[in-house]
């Protein structure tokens, strides 16, 4: 994800500045698909990202792929860019995806890369991450980037075990906007140049319900 943050940045900083309005620079629509033991508990989860067509061209740009422009990867291609956006894991990095219980905050495990392609100019890439297992009855999942450089949107499936549903939940965008300023105005002049974190106020939230076997 460092990667995607680079040239995220490149963008922030080749387009004309706007208003003090929060506003991502890389869209990624989102699915999942939670696995569990017939329970109702769940402890594993399959993320699809696909990244907006004007990125993945920067990113197969920047390595050196489909240089007939085509929209047409090799196989050799393929296996370069698969998990690419999963080689850099910072320290503290949480692969913005966050799973809660309540107010405990499930831990998950490293992403392994399982799938990539292209299609319809757009990278769509997949990794697994296990975590638990733990209950699924109440749990909340939200997708995002806290510093907003990347807008996840939650416009893919939610595939979830037999007994288990789903709702999402859609931000309040004019108070997130609000809340956004007023943390803007809470900066020094030089702090403003620094990423501020607000990405979970403009984020989706998933609620999930799962019904143990009778």
């Amino acid at each position: 994800m460092t990667l995607i943050r680079r040239i995220a940045l490149v963008l922030c900083l080749c387009l004309p500045v706007g208003g003090l309005g929060a506003h991502p620079h890389v869209f990624v629509d989102v699915a999942l698909t939670f696995t569990g033991d017939g329970a109702g508990n769940l402890s594993r989860v399959k993320v699809t990202w696909s990244y907006d067509d004007f990125f993945s061209l920067l990113i197969l740009s920047d390595m050196g792929m489909d240089s007939d422009g085509e929209g047409v990867l090799t196989e050799e291609e393929l296996t370069r860019l698969k998990g690419f956006d999963l080689v850099e894991w910072p320290e503290g990095f949480e692969g913005d995806l966050y799973i809660h219980q309540g107010e405990e905050k499930i831990a998950l495990d490293h992403p392994v890369p399982t799938a990539v392609a292209l299609e319809n100019g757009r990278i769509v890439a997949t990794h697994e991450r296990t975590f638990g297992p733990v209950p699924g009855d109440g749990l909340k999942v939200e997708a995002y980037d806290p510093t907003y450089y990347v807008d996840y949107r939650l416009t893919g499936s939610v595939t979830l075990p037999k007994g288990c549903s789903s709702d999402i939940r859609e931000p309040d965008l004019d108070e997130s906007q609000r809340a956004f300023r007023e943390m803007l105005g809470q900066l020094g002049a030089e702090e403003q140049y620094d990423p501020v974190e607000v990405g979970n106020l403009f984020a989706q939230t998933l609620y999930l319900s799962c019904a143990a076997p009778s």
